[in-house]
């Protein structure tokens, strides 16, 4: 069934039923004592029309879900698909071929074996399209006719209403944790696995980073697993040479935006400031491979650094920093502007400079919008990869070299999942492993933030 007809039902049938609900309800009005309503008509209207729309929402995605492999069974349950193979990649192939020819996603077979497969595909398909409809309707119906005998002069409908889509902001926000928690059990999952064939101690102790994803998996050297480099080169490259750039630059801006520009300057450099924002990971990942990287390994050879590189640590910092200026700069900002003008005046009344005042009363106040703006860039940062992939390199290097080549978690990441070994090698696991320590760090991070945060806030009249 496409899913634009569920939709199309669901509005249609809720359209219909919200014009014939709001109908309903004005001539209660006439009848309602004191000529008024308990809920104004459109109330009415919004209950009879979320009853009869939603549940065909509901059941249009749960059918289109599902429809597939009922087009498929059905498919196989008749005499067309006696002929194809048992199991294997070309008995896929067939199904998939015929599938999308009768679909209309391909003009022709290529496989003359699926050409039997493309009608029966159309039929099955029809007979489940026209199923699904006349569920929908049913559905439609059968909530508009229970929505109908609730409407009564005096039905609080307001209250229903309110309470249907406070369930959907309920809903909403429900999707969010869930989505967490789902990722934290997989990689948790994953992890215990990966943890089976290699021990955690070689894991998050170990000082050497080389996986193979051709070795015997049965034979797995652990001490090829030591992620301590790559630990290394995400807090080095992340949380120290990106934050070195990006708080003072990000702070500083915040303080001359929000005490020193003129009005009209604010107005332009302000957003071109956060234009940085919108700028691809990308395109800093190019910039710091093909301008960044060579001038700073020039400067490097220039002052008689001879080991240098092309691709550095430094690079590739330098340019997550500038990435995240206008997290730590808008974050702060905020927070600035937010401290009471009262608390300024009175600064300047009591004699100090606005120097003093920015330093002594405006800093310490806006601090935990300020460290919850850093903990926030942090977190970005020790996340990005593909800055780290076009200009830090690949070398796992316990170094504190910043002019040599470094990688991070992130960087493994893409390397052990986009490889050729399989879900079941540990040099894939290895990547699972990786990302739940860095979500790890990343919830520590937060909740730092959060402890902070709620230690330094004060109330303001």
């Amino acid at each position: 069934m496409s899913s634009a007809i569920p939709l199309l039902l669901a509005i249609g049938l809720g359209l219909a039923g919200w014009l014939v609900a709001r109908a309903r309800a004005w001539r209660f009005k006439s009848t309602a004592a004191q000529g008024r309503l308990p809920s104004l008509p459109i109330y009415h209207a919004w209950y009879a029309g979320l009853w009869i729309g939603g549940p065909v929402l509901v059941f249009a995605a749960i059918w289109i879900a599902i429809s597939g492999n009922l087009v498929l069974q059905h498919v196989l349950s008749g005499p067309a698909a006696s002929a194809l193979p048992a199991f294997g990649m070309r008995r896929d192939a067939i199904l998939n071929e015929a599938r999308n020819v009768a679909s209309g996603f391909a003009d022709r077979v290529l496989i003359p074996e699926a050409q039997g497969l493309v009608e029966p595909f159309r039929e099955a398909a029809a007979l489940y399209s026209w199923i699904g409809i006349a569920v929908a309707l049913v559905l439609g119906l059968a909530g508009g006719l229970w929505a109908f005998t609730r409407l009564k002069p005096d039905f609080a409908a307001r209250a229903r209403v309110e309470g249907g889509v406070l369930f959907v902001l309920f809903l909403a926000s429900l999707v969010a944790i869930l989505t967490t928690f789902g990722i934290f059990v997989t990689l948790v999952f994953e992890t215990v696995r990966f943890f089976g064939m290699v021990s955690p101690i070689d894991f998050l102790f170990g000082t050497h980073w080389g996986p193979d994803p051709m070795a015997n998996a049965a034979t797995t050297d652990g001490s090829r697993y030591g992620a301590i480099p790559l630990f290394w080169g995400t807090i080095f490259i992340g949380a120290i040479i990106a934050m070195i750039v990006a708080i003072p630059l990000g702070l500083m801006s915040a303080i001359y935006l929000t005490q020193y520009a003129d009005p009209r300057a604010r107005k332009w450099i302000k957003p071109a400031l956060e234009i940085l924002a919108g700028v691809p990971t990308v395109v800093y990942g190019y910039f710091a491979a093909l301008t960044v990287a060579p001038a700073i390994r020039d400067m490097a050879l220039a002052v008689g650094i001879s080991n240098a590189s092309s691709e550095s640590a430094l690079a590739a910092g330098m340019v997550m920093g500038i990435m995240i200026i206008p997290l730590v700069s808008s974050l702060a900002d905020d927070s600035i502007t937010a401290v009471p003008q009262a608390m300024r005046d009175g600064s300047l009344a009591m004699g100090a400079t606005k120097n003093e005042t920015i330093r002594r009363v405006l800093i310490p106040a806006a601090l935990p919008g300020i460290v919850a703006g850093i903990m926030l860039a942090v977190s970005r940062a020790i996340g990005e990869t593909m800055i780290v992939v076009m200009a830090a390199g690949a070398s796992a290097n316990l170094t504190a070299n910043p002019f040599e080549a470094m990688t991070t978690v992130t960087f493994q990441i893409v390397a052990m999942l986009t490889g050729e070994a399989s879900l079941e090698h540990p040099a894939t696991l290895s990547a699972f492993a990786l990302g739940f320590v860095l979500f790890i760090i990343t919830l520590v991070l937060n909740i730092a933030a959060l402890r902070v945060v709620k230690r330094f806030r004060e109330a303001y009249d």
